[in-house]
Parts: structure tokens; C-alpha cells; sequence
């Protein structure tokens, strides 16, 4: 035989190992199972998100207000910001572009307040609209809620007068001005705000974690929900991974990733009527990105077990028109983002209403 014919002969028998290898791996690969039935009470949701995950906290809370009754927005800003009055006649990717340029220049950098964006008032006639339409839940449900509010003064990405403007956004709501919470004087670049974890609080960097010396989830939920029980760093919480996409079938361009997460405490696995938070991380934020980080060192996992708080918290992946994993808050997935039939909004829904049914 010829060194050529040997040649080709090992060429052969690699491909043919590689190919049998691949068939063997995804014969082996296992769907992660579907999201428990807990009977947990979804009146009472809160929400949180920092950065897109701060928006998108905005846009389920005010989408589904009749059962969110708090929401937390760090470093983000105010509902439907990114929504260009000149794209709502546009149908198609012309929205989503006019929106992005919109996001990025007067809802992330401060480049367009000449020109009123983003103006709360404005922004609230349109949420008021949306609920007149039957789009989203009516926002006489908010008067009730609570709001907490982050901007750190070292945040270059998502400025703080941006965050002013979610403030004034839910005063013109109706949100009582003590039912609102806004810290705004730490040193902080962009990212969620620990206690020993994640990088110096002044940068900007990944895991967009930053260590302030500051308990940020304990300081969101005792507000929201408090007071609580201390956190409990020993309690035992299950970290379930379950499959988002069971959630999406008739959904089209979600950008969720195949994997979502859920924190549960053991107590809520016996019993009913656990409460339920849901997280949205950020850009560049996801378990794709960054593994468990966030939903390790963020500290939710500490106040989940103590106080019997399912945690509820979806993956956004990196798609073509979602490069870096953002949850969707300028219309990416088609213009009905802001509304209960946004993609992103009813897929969580359907996971809520998973986790409430009856066991």
C-alpha cells in the first residue's frame, strides 16, 4: 500500500471516529427537565434586574401588574425608554433600529435630553395608553407597589440620569413617593452591587458584579417583601436547572436561552405558597457567559432559603440581533416587547404560572 493510500486510509478512519464520536455525544445528551409544579403564590411576584435586566424588570412589572407587585431596577432605566415614537407606524426591523440608536444614545448615554429623551411624562402617557389598549395590566395596579431604584455615581454605561427618570416615570404612575427607594450615592460602576464578591466597586468590568461592601439583594428584597429573616448562607436551596424552551414553543425570535434557573428552597418543595422573585441578569451576564457567577455571588441564594422565596431566574442568549445575551428592551423580538405579548414576557408568565400550579 502507498504512503498516499495510508494517508487517505487514516483520513478516513479519523472522520469516521469524529462522526461516530458526534452521533454517541448527542445520543447521550440530555434535555434538562421541565420547571416543577411548587404551588407557589404568584399574586405577590417581585422582580429585579440589573442593566437590560433592569428594563426588562420594568417592562414585566408594569406588563403584569396585577400580580408584580415590586420591581427593582439597577442601572437601568424608565419603561418603554427605548421606544421611538417614530417607529410605533414602523412595522418590522426599521423599529428595532430607530429604538437601538434611541436605547443607546439617550437611554443608556444622556446624548438626547435636548431633545426629551427620555421624558417620564411622556413615557407614562404611553404605558397609559398601552393598559387602555389592553396591552398591558392597568396602571391604577401600581399605587400600591414598591420601587427600588440604583444608580452608582461611577456608572458610565447607564447614567444616573437615567435612573432619575425611571423615579420620576413611576411618580407619574402614581407610585406613593414612600414606596419608592433610590440609592444613588455609592461609587459604583455597572453592574449589581455585593458584599465581597465580584470586582472593585468603581469598575466596569465582568462579572459586572461589583464588591461595594453593600448587600444589594438583601437591601432589594427587604424592601420589596421585608422585613425578611437574616440571610442564611447554609440553608439548603436547590439550584434546579430546568428547560426554558418548553416555555417558547410557539414563540418566535425569544432569544431564551435552552436553560433557565431556578433557586428553591427545600421548605417549598413540601410546601405550597412559597413567594417567588424573579432576577434578570444583565448583558454579558448570563450563565453562557459567565457560568454560575452571578447566580452564586449575586447573594440571592443567602435570603432565598430563610424566608421560603422560589427565585426564579431566566436565560437570555447571544443571538445575531442580540449579540451580547441582553434581554430584549428595544423591540429586537418584534414590537410588541413592551406588552404582555412580548416574547420575552410570555414565556416568564408561562414559567410563573408552572411554578403556581398545584403540586
Amino acid at each position: 500500500m502507498s504512503l498516499l493510500s495510508i494517508r487517505r486510509m487514516i483520513r478516513g478512519l479519523a472522520a469516521a471516529v469524529g462522526f461516530g464520536l458526534l452521533v454517541l455525544l448527542a445520543a447521550c445528551r440530555t434535555e434538562a427537565p421541565g420547571l416543577p409544579a411548587l404551588g407557589v403564590r404568584v399574586d405577590g411576584t417581585t422582580v429585579s434586574g440589573v442593566s437590560a435586566g433592569a428594563y426588562m424588570a420594568g417592562q414585566l412589572h408594569l406588563a403584569h401588574n396585577r400580580i408584580v407587585t415590586g420591581a427593582a431596577l439597577i442601572a437601568g432605566g424608565p419603561y418603554g425608554c427605548a421606544q421611538s415614537v417614530y417607529a410605533r407606524g414602523i412595522v418590522g426591523p426599521g423599529s428595532a433600529l430607530i429604538n437601538a440608536s434611541r436605547a443607546i444614545n439617550g437611554c443608556m448615554a444622556n446624548d438626547l435630553a435636548a431633545w426629551g429623551v427620555p421624558n417620564p411624562q411622556q413615557l407614562a402617557d404611553q404605558a397609559r395608553d398601552f393598559a387602555g389598549e389592553g396591552r398591558i395590566d392597568p396602571i391604577e395596579a401600581t399605587a400600591g407597589d414598591r420601587i427600588y431604584l440604583f444608580s452608582g455615581t461611577k456608572d458610565e454605561t447607564v447614567l444616573p440620569d437615567i435612573g432619575l427618570a425611571a423615579l420620576k416615570l413611576y411618580e407619574r404612575l402614581g407610585v406613593p413617593e414612600d414606596h419608592i427607594k433610590r440609592v444613588a450615592d455609592m461609587p459604583a460602576g455597572h453592574g449589581f452591587i455585593a458584599k465581597g464578591k465580584g470586582v472593585a466597586c468603581s469598575l466596569t468590568a465582568k462579572p459586572f458584579i461589583n464588591d461595594c461592601d453593600y448587600d444589594q439583594a438583601g437591601e432589594l428584597l427587604n424592601f420589596l417583601l421585608g422585613p425578611l429573616q437574616p440571610a442564611d448562607a447554609t440553608a439548603n436551596v436547590e439550584r434546579f436547572i430546568f428547560d426554558q424552551h418548553a416555555f417558547t414553543k410557539d414563540l418566535a425570535d425569544h432569544s431564551l436561552a435552552r436553560e433557565g434557573v431556578v433557586l428553591i428552597p427545600e421548605r417549598c418543595r413540601r410546601e405550597a405558597g412559597c413567594r417567588v422573585h424573579v432576577v434578570f441578569h444583565g448583558c454579558r451576564q448570563s450563565r453562557a457567559e459567565l457560568g454560575d457567577t452571578f447566580i452564586e455571588d449575586s447573594g440571592y441564594v443567602r435570603w432565598a432559603g430563610p424566608n421560603r422565596l422560589v427565585v426564579l431566574m431566566p436565560q437570555a442568549e447571544a443571538s445575531t440581533a442580540n449579540p451580547y445575551g441582553c434581554w430584549d428592551w428595544w423591540g429586537y423580538t418584534g414590537s410588541e416587547y413592551l406588552t404582555r405579548k412580548g416574547p420575552q414576557i410570555v414565556a416568564v408568565r408561562r414559567m410563573l404560572d408552572r411554578l403556581a400550579s398545584a403540586k
